[in-house]
């Protein structure tokens, strides 16, 4: 209820109070939302999806409209920059960012990329994968990468907190936390949950369903209600994880160049770096120095878009 809350208390001090009063009876209406999922590429190709758009009606906030198209939060502020993401402007065009490159790696169980928020599940036997938001760490509170595997899978858990997180709680709200939640309404873990591997990372529900899409876990995965349950009916045990972090993607397609640039993680002590432009990258790029201009261009403003390189030829023309 943190962010909702928030979301309420900053509408209401900018004279919206009708409009939070609307805003938070919306964000309980909500209950379902349109899981991805996409036909595999053929070949080397990793371009999936297809653009989307979104026009702004009477009532529309970015986290309704993220919920309607299963993206998360802040992707949808990255592909629409300088959009007021509680009152965006009626009739405006939104860019949903339903477009995609695959991560680098094996299609094979579960890939979490952090940087882009995103949880990529390739079944056994099929040429689909289904694609998800989620949640991840917040700063000082990162998910770790890691190669592990869905070691347990659990209905209703119950949420015990780490002394830890005990003391963090106390410290920032002066409260203790109590020693377990049961299943209901107030535990952060929603009603399903997936274990990695014996740690003490999960894939989770929340109840708090503005976050996912975020930074703002505790090192958990968070993911909408909808989206773990179906998880949790389909996944099986030991089904391969991999968390990953790969700011920038690349694809040679048939006949383009694409790439796909989001803004890497905040380091614990709150650094802030751009993408690295590593070897593979430069070599992807090759010499136009257009081509170059249009890397650095979202390296400085990452969309988390799909974008084309240039025709080498016409480059070098340019």
């Amino acid at each position: 209820m943190f962010y909702r809350v928030t979301v309420i208390k900053l509408l209401a001090l900018a004279g919206g109070r009708s409009l939070a009063c609307c805003l938070l009876l919306c964000s309980l209406m909500i209950s379902s939302t349109v899981a991805k999922v996409y036909s595999l590429p053929e070949g080397n190709s990793r371009l999936i999806g297809e653009m989307q758009y979104h026009k702004v009606v009477k009532g529309d906030y970015f986290q309704l409209i993220a919920e309607k198209y299963d993206v998360g939060f802040l992707a949808l502020m990255a592909a629409n920059p300088n959009v007021d993401p509680f009152l965006p402007e009626l009739g405006l065009q939104l860019v949903i960012p339903s477009q995609m490159l695959l991560p680098y790696g094996k299609r094979e169980g579960i890939v979490i990329n952090l940087p882009e928020l995103r949880l990529y599940y390739f079944p056994s036997n099929s040429n689909k994968v289904h694609v998800f938001p989620v949640g991840i760490g917040r700063q000082g509170l990162a998910t770790p990468k890691t190669v592990s595997y869905i070691g347990e899978k659990r209905k209703d858990p119950v949420w015990r907190p780490t002394a830890e997180m005990k003391t963090r709680y106390f410290l920032e709200h002066g409260k203790n936390l109590p020693d377990e939640v049961p299943a209901g309404p107030n535990n952060p873990f929603g009603q399903y949950a997936l274990r990695l591997g014996t740690s003490v990372y999960l894939l989770h529900g929340s109840n708090q369903r503005f976050g996912i899409g975020m930074r703002a876990s505790s090192g958990c995965i968070r993911l909408y209600d909808d989206d773990i349950e179906w998880l949790y009916q389909h996944v099986e045990i030991n089904t391969p994880v991999r968390i990953v972090d790969q700011a920038i993607k690349l694809s040679y397609e048939s006949n383009k160049k694409l790439f796909e640039v989001h803004s890497p993680l905040t380091a614990d002590d709150g650094s802030v770096s751009q993408p690295e432009i590593s070897n593979a990258v430069s070599q992807f790029i090759g010499d136009s120095a257009d081509n170059m201009q249009i890397l650095l261009q979202q390296i400085a403003n990452p969309k988390g878009l799909v974008t084309e390189l240039l025709d080498d030829s016409l480059a070098e023309e340019n």
